[in-house]
């Protein structure tokens, strides 16, 4: 019997070494599991046929130095050589396939799909009736011989690997650096391989450049890692982002299907904070039961997001219905059963969601309080409308210089003389016209623009000081409403002072004023910066006393010089025998914490009499007069005072 050669040798060596890379991503794949997207599928699919093709190489390579003298060698070379083909003839095509689903998977025309398959099916079938027609190789001698049905099937070969490339090209933008890299080192290292044993069959190191070419496949492609978020093993918000540019890009239609639950921090509060992630991962949960996983994503701790590809709109409602109605019912966080507050919101692909950058911003939005539907679609969106083009007013009003402060007089109850006055903000848009603070403010807060417009207001009240106007007229001070986000700012402190400074004005002309719900959040931060402004000559006010908790230590705690009490309670106490006593009890226990008091919302004399018999110290509202421009206000001052 011949001994095997180096050449043999090298071979066996070379398959065997492609076999085990294969199989190393094949095992790497399930224990991650990986495996169920149509594109996990498929790349199992490809490395399997490398890796049984290898194995069948390296047996057949065992056998060949004693095919001709044995029969059963003979026959083993023979079967697998022809598995070899028969394998290796589908794994181009099933490449292309591949690229495909990387590239956003749209769906073919007839056409394109008949005569891809036609080629594929052509092929397959010269290699699956060579034994009776020999048209792709044979044997002469028992040794290897090519026949003009091989050059054919290399040539559909290098067809399936054009069109990847092609496509890969076309969906450039739509797929990521790191994928197209993954794509291109395939492509190279299997045309070399290709090339190599083409032109020179004694060459035999195809599969081993496939086996590599798929390894790099895995590591940058299939390996999903950084896609993943770890709590909950849904796909994160940059998995979304180059998915959903993908099919953007790709221009395949889709619906996004966003959950987003509104209680979850009371609910974590009432399940413990060791229970604290159970809401995304019993939510979670559930939409894995109702949905691909691979289409699902975390966006937010309470947001979720599903893709739906190619699904008609009476579908996609029907199916954020489906979703709604699970909300409808509790859900066992912990040892106990709560009920999560959510909105389901469908948009669709390329309707509404033009880049992703739209479907995070109907992610990362506020929904309106005052919606009273719970699935959104369509026209019940336009909020997000709404809120984009106030993002823009604000943008386009600290440019061009569309804000203007307004001043409301605030008087003493004792003779109704003028006390101070208010600073409220006014946005006059060029294309929304005047948009309101109850508007604007929360979405400045939320896009990181309150700092800037808050300065705005703080050095336009200050150029107001020091002209010297409020002094001449008497003003004891000007209110200023604060931003508690802006005053949670490192050297917040600082900046007033300096701004104060700069403009050479008395510090006690300043009143800031804080919203009462907001400030009971945080006290002691919010007391040390109170201190430290008021140690500076300023004075501090409770803004809207009673629409929020009303927590008394809130006034205690951060030392207020006076107490707003909002306009509600006192347009109750004119309405029901329970809002005066409400109110008749907020100023008790207001006077006797030694703070002084002013009422908002005064429009008649009789409300004046009423709180003229509580003893409050000042007065705000239409009674007197509305907000009015600096201009106007100014021209109140002198009739006033003549």
């Amino acid at each position: 019997m011949p001994a095997m050669d180096m050449r043999t040798l090298f071979h066996m060596s070379l398959n065997g070494a492609a076999f085990v890379v294969c199989v190393t991503g094949l095992l790497f794949t399930f224990i991650q599991r990986r495996t169920e997207k149509l594109q996990n599928k498929l790349y199992v699919l490809l490395v399997s046929i490398v890796a049984l093709n290898s194995l069948s190489m390296t047996v057949c390579e065992a056998c060949i130095p004693y095919s001709k003298e044995s029969d059963a060698a003979y026959l083993v070379v023979r079967i697998m050589d022809y598995l070899y083909f028969v394998l290796h003839t589908a794994l181009c095509p099933l490449f292309f396939i591949y690229v495909k689903q990387v590239c956003g998977g749209q769906r073919f025309r007839w056409q394109s799909r008949t005569a891809l398959s036609s080629l594929f099916v052509v092929t397959e079938l010269l290699v699956i009736l060579n034994p009776l027609f020999h048209l792709v190789y044979y044997y002469e001698d028992r040794a290897f011989t090519r026949s003009w049905g091989e050059y054919l099937v290399y040539v559909g070969a290098g067809v399936y690997l054009f069109l990847a490339v092609f496509k890969l090209l076309r969906s450039w933008k739509a797929v990521t650096a790191k994928r197209r890299t993954a794509l291109i080192y395939f492509y190279a290292m299997v045309m070399i391989g290709l090339g190599i044993q083409f032109i020179n069959i004694e060459y035999k190191v195809e599969l081993f450049a496939e086996a590599l070419a798929l390894l790099g496949v895995m590591i940058a492609i299939e390996s999903e890692d950084d896609r993943i978020d770890i709590d909950t093993g849904l796909y994160n918000r940059k998995a979304l982002q180059a998915d959903l540019n993908s099919y953007i890009n790709s221009r395949r239609g889709l619906y996004v299907i966003c959950i987003k639950v509104t209680n979850a921090e009371v609910v974590s509060r009432m399940a413990g904070s060791e229970n604290s992630d159970l809401i995304s991962q019993v939510i979670s949960g559930y939409l894995k039961s109702v949905a691909q996983r691979d289409h699902i994503y975390n966006t937010n701790p309470d947001t979720f997001i599903i893709l739906l590809p190619d699904i008609k709109a009476p579908d996609a409602f029907e199916y954020a219905k489906h979703l709604s109605d699970r909300f409808e019912k509790t859900w066992t966080i912990g040892d106990g059963e709560v009920l999560l507050n959510a909105y389901v919101m469908a948009s669709d692909v390329p309707g509404r969601i033009k880049k992703p950058a739209d479907a995070f911003y109907m992610a990362d939005s506020p929904v309106p309080a005052n919606l009273d539907k719970k699935v959104l679609i369509g026209s019940d969106l336009d909020y997000l409308l709404r809120r984009a083009a106030v993002e823009a007013a604000l943008s386009r009003g600290l440019e061009q210089g569309y804000f203007e402060v307004f001043y409301q007089p605030t008087y003493y109850l004792s003779g109704e003389r003028l006390h101070g006055a208010e600073a409220l903000l006014r946005l006059h848009d060029s294309i929304l016209g005047n948009v309101y603070p109850d508007e604007f403010i929360p979405i400045a807060e939320q896009i990181g623009l309150i700092d800037p417009i808050d300065d705005f207001v703080f050095r336009e009240v200050c150029a107001f000081v020091k002209s010297g106007i409020p002094a001449k007229y008497g003003l004891e001070c000007i209110n200023v409403n604060l931003s508690v986000i802006e005053c949670m700012r490192p050297d917040f402190v600082r900046r007033i002072n300096n701004v104060a400074e700069e403009t050479g004005i008395d510090k006690g002309m300043i009143n800031f004023e804080i919203t009462e719900s907001i400030a009971a959040s945080d006290y002691k931060q919010l007391s040390s910066v109170v201190s430290a402004l008021k140690a500076d000559g300023f004075s501090f006010s409770m803004d809207d006393y009673g629409t929020g908790y009303s927590n008394m230590q809130a006034i205690f705690s951060l030392d207020f010089d006076v107490v707003k009490i909002d306009k509600s309670i006192l347009w109750s106490a004119e309405s029901s025998e329970l809002g005066r006593i409400i109110l008749e009890n907020s100023v008790r226990m207001i006077q006797q914490m030694k703070r002084e008091i002013l009422v908002e919302g005064v429009e008649t004399r009789e409300q004046i009499e009423m709180l003229s018999d509580l003893s409050v110290d000042y007065l705000q509202g239409y009674y007197f007069s509305k907000p009015i421009p600096k201009g106007d206000f100014i021209q109140l001052l002198e009739h006033q005072r003549r």
